[in-house]
């Protein structure tokens, strides 16, 4: 099975399975000296964990360990190895479902592509995979932060409840990670009215990043906003990524959409900090759409391995949305992306 790498310089690779002993990341290309210590990944694993309110059942501590690439505090430039063994792991759960397909899940085509698959939980294809995402993210957070980079994500929509205000020091406020703290509310009631109903819940998360020098991408083929695509949609339950003003320009007119040169930027950022596949100096912003959780407590309709007509109800520990556990996992993705180009030649850095 390969596909488990992103990146070119700053390269991550994840490992594990959701019920399988740990999951884990293999970072190379991380530049040395750079303070690094179990408590500042752990900061972001924190912020993912299962067990918290409006999130599964499932308790794991998700506590990291680094065995190699760090020394004395400070990273040393060989590959940075994290492991986050799993502690509450309840595989009983699915010995019911190992001989069917459960809908809006990958059983059925990782079968047909492998011959095998693991039932347990989903496997490699599980969202707990993206623990180890978040572990690398937070890596690629500490070097980001040494030149001067910020990356923060929060909810913009969940349901067909949608925020008006974008007060980013609000979204720690509350579970949501929302920015809109009426919106918040809102939100939190809505996922309580759909538990209710056995059903789950889609979103929207939006990942900015300040500090953007200009100059990131490699065009043609290898954009910013192409590998931020490429990043972001690698996540499960993501369907849909825009860049700044997104589906919306197409709705624009010219006049509209351009984001007119001042001396000291753009007047605008409909571009959202991507221009000609190069990052403009302007703030990054870029949006992901997250599906429902395809896990429902519904009675569905579904065939076996051996094409029977079947109907299930899912049961188990699951979350009602991706969201908000999803929203560090973005932000790790587009954290890995800017590390990886800010390590690729930069010839215009200098007029920064």
């Amino acid at each position: 099975m390969s596909g488990n790498s992103f990146g070119r310089l700053f390269r991550v690779m994840t490992w594990g399975e959701s019920h399988g002993p740990a999951l884990g990341a293999v970072i190379d290309g991380c530049p040395p000296g750079i303070p690094l210590s179990e408590e500042d990944i752990q900061k972001d694993l924190e912020r993912r964990r299962p067990g918290k309110k409006l999130t599964t059942a499932r308790r794991e501590p998700d506590e990291v360990r680094i065995l190699s690439g760090v020394f004395e505090g400070v990273t040393t430039g060989t590959p940075i190895s994290l492991v986050i063994f799993n502690k509450d792991v309840r595989s009983r759960d699915y010995e019911a479902l190992k001989d069917v397909y459960r809908p809006g899940h990958a059983d059925r085509t990782y079968e047909q592509k492998y011959g095998v698959r693991d039932w347990r939980g989903g496997g490699r294809s599980s969202g707990r995979e993206t623990v180890a995402r978040v572990a690398a993210g937070a890596v690629a957070r500490k070097f980001l932060s040494q030149e001067g980079i910020r990356v923060f994500a929060g909810t913009v929509a969940l349901g067909d409840v949608t925020c008006r205000v974008h007060d980013w020091e609000a979204a720690a406020e509350n579970p949501l990670f929302c920015p809109d703290p009426e919106a918040a509310r809102a939100m939190e009631k809505q996922l309580q009215e759909v538990r209710a109903q056995g059903d789950t819940l889609g979103g929207i998360v939006q990942v900015n990043a300040v500090g953007c020098p200009p100059g990131l991408g490699e065009p043609v083929f290898d954009k910013l906003d192409a590998r931020l695509a490429a990043a972001l949609m690698s996540i499960g339950a993501v369907k849909g990524v825009e860049i700044g003003a997104g589906f919306a320009s197409a709705c624009m007119l010219g006049s509209e959409n351009n984001d007119t040169p001042t001396a000291d930027g753009y007047a605008s950022n409909n571009a959202g900090g991507v221009l000609g596949g190069i990052s403009s100096g302007m703030d990054l912003v870029v949006r992901a759409a997250v599906k429902p959780i395809p896990s429902i407590a519904k009675e569905q309709r579904t065939v076996t391995r051996d094409g029977k007509e079947t109907c299930l109800r899912i049961g188990g520990r699951h979350d009602i949305a991706a969201i908000p556990r999803i929203v560090p996992v973005c932000e790790a993705m587009v954290l890995i992306t800017l590390a990886d180009f800010m390590l690729h030649p930069f010839p215009g850095r200098r007029c920064r």
